[in-house]
């Protein structure tokens, strides 16, 4: 038995055999052309085919995964881009090559010059543009691309694998996912976490395991090659506990988050569009603790109009009715960004110009969400928090465009309610002054994914960081520990709505630091909620 040890990036056993993904490899054959003007029109033809391919792809998809399916809208945006549809029309002209070589050309020379960059908005760019590149080679070579898993699940294996290839294949032949490359928090990852899928990263797979008998631990984050037939009986008695450990946490669905000695916690959702509403309801969350308003905004030419961002929050105030409904204002920047936006680039934007920054250079933008967000307050329970605050003269901005919006909808008799607000910890400088902040709010919520980097000066997106980034480091749990503190002694609530929150080993310890609520991806509420039942806090704990 050969055992190779990787990164969980979420959790169940599979057994099965394992399929070697092979991505196609096109060897383009270089000629020169005589008839530029019907090479160019060559390039346009199948620019257009693959455009409508792959907005076929996102309609197929976005009614059961809205975000997954973006990743089609983002590509068919970037095909029809003057600056991508110029690139290579000038490879074609100036070196009257073929369509089908310009397209490699370009997609190589773009991923040599960046390929050492760990920027996540670049990655993510030179990302798209090798997918859309591969289908127009694909177009242009005559190759029609075939994801054919076989007639029996299979333990996906590939060096990468990106969310375009893993959504165009039949999802229910899929065990497990195991690739060498990719994070935690990689798209891939992302995407098996929301379809429940075990999955692994960090493990050098090789083609010779096609066929080959294995195990995926997504517990331990191990990967099991030609186990003997005790150990498969073993595991498959683990597997069967598992399952039965999964439906019995559905017949929580409906049972209050309070410990054994009787502490009531809020157990609430993050989601990020419209189509998680029904796994909040479905696992029975107390409300939405972190709505992400950024969808809204990315995969588009331009910006959303008031009533648009309206008739979302209207939407979800009146589906979840009496439950909260926190609406984080938009925070964009960083890896989240949209060519309208035209934000100018920055050596580091992940410490650049986002979040609230950004909203407070764009009052327009940041003015007509949050006239959105309080016309849709009449219809629900609606809280608003701000992302990324670093002081208290950030504060004062916002409450004075918060008047000026109020004083405008109570002079036009738009009805709206006087909500509660709050503020995202995510900065050390919040931290550090969340006393302060909290006298100014309802509530904090600690979005422990940023707090995390910024506080060890990891950038957790960065591969080469895998094996050095800890969210568990007693710098963050003292942090934790410091702006729960804080903020009781102004009677504010704080929430946990970052990675940490799904965490159930450390679930008792956030308890008994006085949490007051967590928010956690739909998929994880009910894991979470076990570990609340199980917790006693009166009995005394060395954790």
């Amino acid at each position: 038995m050969e055992i190779y040890k990787g990164t969980a990036t979420f959790s169940g056993i599979a057994i099965g055999k394992i399929l070697f993904y092979h991505k196609n490899e096109y060897q383009i054959r270089q000629y020169m052309v005589s008839d530029i003007k019907k090479e160019l029109n060559t390039f346009n033809r199948a620019r257009v085919q693959v455009g409508i391919r792959l907005r076929e792809l996102y309609e197929k998809n976005c009614a059961g995964r809205q975000t997954e399916a973006e990743i089609f809208q983002k590509q068919a945006k970037l095909l029809e881009t003057d600056s991508f549809r110029r690139a290579i029309e000038s490879i074609i002209t100036s070196e009257k090559v073929n369509a089908a070589y310009a397209v490699m050309t370009n997609r190589d020379e773009l991923s040599n010059t960046f390929r050492n960059l760990q920027e996540p908005a670049i990655c993510e760019r030179i990302f798209y543009i090798q997918e859309i590149s591969n289908r127009l080679i694909e177009v242009l070579g005559g190759i029609s691309p075939k994801i054919d898993l076989g007639d029996q699940p299979v333990i996906l294996a590939a060096e990468n694998l990106s969310p375009t290839e893993i959504m165009e294949m039949d999802k229910d032949k899929i065990l497990a996912v195991v690739t060498h490359q990719g994070s935690i928090v990689s798209h891939t990852s992302i995407l098996a976490k929301s379809m429940a899928i075990p999955s692994l990263v960090g493990i050098e797979t090789q083609p010779d395991w096609e066929d080959a008998e294995a195990i995926v631990d997504g517990y331990t984050g191990t990967l099991y090659l030609y186990p003997n037939e005790e150990f498969l009986k073993e595991y498959e008695i683990r597997r069967q506990a598992d399952i039965k450990e999964r439906e019995a946490l559905l017949k929580l669905k409906t049972v209050q988050d309070v410990t054994r000695d009787g502490k009531k916690i809020g157990l609430y959702a993050n989601i990020s569009n419209l189509d998680d509403i029904n796994n909040v309801l479905y696992y029975g969350a107390a409300g939405i603790g972190l709505f992400r308003s950024e969808f809204q905004y990315l995969g588009r030419e331009n910006y959303p109009r008031e009533n648009e961002l309206f008739c979302a929050y209207k939407k979800v105030a009146e589906t979840m009715g009496d439950r909260l409904v926190v609406i984080r204002t938009v925070d964009l920047g960083a890896d989240k960004q949209a060519d309208y936006l035209d934000i100018p680039d920055e050596v580091n934007p992940i410490m650049g110009n986002r979040g609230i920054r950004l909203c407070l250079d764009r009052k327009r933008m940041f003015k007509a969400q949050i006239r959105a967000i309080y016309r849709a307050s009449a219809y629900g329970n609606i809280a608003m928090m701000y992302p990324m605050i670093t002081s208290e003269e950030e504060l004062d901005e916002i409450e004075e465009i918060i008047d000026e919006i109020k004083k405008g909808l109570t002079e036009k008799k738009i009805p709206y309610k006087d909500i509660l607000t709050g503020i995202m910890v995510e900065t050390p400088a919040a931290v550090m002054i969340s006393r302060e902040l909290a006298r100014r709010v309802d509530f904090l919520s600690m979005g422990t994914n940023d707090l995390t980097q910024y506080t060890l000066a990891m950038d957790r997106q960065n591969p080469l960081l895998r094996g050095k980034y800890n969210d568990h480091h007693p710098a963050i749990i003292r942090m934790i520990k410091m702006v729960i503190d804080s903020a009781h002694k102004e009677n504010c609530k704080v929430c946990i709505c970052g990675e940490l929150a799904a965490d159930t080993a450390l679930t008792e310890k956030f308890l008994r630091m006085g949490v007051d609520s967590l928010s956690v991806v739909p998929v994880c509420i009910l894991p979470v909620r076990k570990a609340i039942r199980e917790s006693d806090l009166s009995v005394s704990s060395d954790k």
